[in-house]
């Protein structure tokens, strides 16, 4: 079923892995897709195979931070289409980019604020300048957010990180908010742990070698929170985000989506 048929999307991180499903679930289901990341060669092979699957898929090097750059590529993507449908932005860091996980009391004001600059304020720019085009089109499109179950964990030495997860979900309700007169419909997913992902899994190897635990070991106490047998794929995450870019997924706007299968440890 094509449920983007004809519509028109915007992935930024397109290099990342979460970002990358959903581009591929937004061309399976009809949608013509500009990919893009600081690192343009990964996204032309992330676009090469897209087109091989029979998809519509364009390229460009876009850093999601550059307030600049990305108005300058949506205001292209709208010249050369008449309208933005969907807009997704997937970026994402590691602890180590935002400065390890040091306790609150040790935490730099600089690593404090990194995460949010990093991951609330490019959710910022995007969401933004992406909404700017679909009130000047009429596009009544989507724009999807990407947040971390942080935001509603007790987790020690991540201050900075899930800070910036709960900001982005108010950042998601207030954005609904102001554009819902539009048409726009504003959701941010929220994955589980991917354990398929390079970063998760990187982050269960590291952990398993500082503590002395084997890698069995860690995922098991991880999969014990599961309420189903089973966890999330980055395929579920594609098509959550296809569906929810859809016109049935209108039902959700403003909301934090959830797809985890369920976690016991998560409110």
């Amino acid at each position: 079923m094509q449920n983007l048929k004809d519509k028109v999307a915007a992935v930024f991180a397109a290099s990342g892995e979460i970002a990358g499903a959903v581009a591929r679930s937004f061309s399976q289901h009809g949608a013509k897709v500009y990919v893009t990341a600081r690192n343009l060669d990964a996204v032309k092979t992330l676009a090469q195979e897209i087109k091989a699957n029979g998809g519509s898929a364009e390229a460009a090097k876009v850093d999601a931070l550059d307030e600049a750059g990305i108005d300058n590529f949506l205001r292209k993507v709208v010249a050369d289409n008449g309208k933005l449908d969907v807009v997704f932005n997937g970026i994402g860091a590691n602890y180590d980019e935002m400065g390890g996980r040091p306790p609150t009391t040790e935490a730099t004001f600089a690593q404090f604020m990194a995460p949010l600059e990093k991951l609330c304020g490019s959710q910022f720019l995007t969401s933004r300048i992406a909404a700017r085009y679909m009130m000047q089109t009429r596009s009544e499109g989507t724009i999807l957010l990407l947040t971390a179950a942080l935001s509603r964990s007790k987790l020690s030495n991540v201050a900075g990180i899930t800070a910036a997860s709960a900001a982005i979900e108010g950042l998601t309700r207030v954005m609904a908010a102001e554009w819902g007169g539009d048409g726009i419909k504003v959701i941010c997913i929220c994955p589980g742990a991917l354990l398929e992902t390079r970063r998760i899994s990187g982050w269960i190897n590291a952990a398993a070698q500082q503590y002395g635990m084997p890698v069995e070991q860690l995922v098991a106490q991880y999969k014990s929170l599961d309420i189903l047998k089973t966890s999330p794929t980055l395929k579920q995450v594609g098509e959550t985000a296809a569906f929810l870019a859809s016109e049935t997924g209108v039902a959700f706007n403003s909301h934090i989506v959830d797809v985890d299968c369920g976690k016991l440890n998560i409110l």
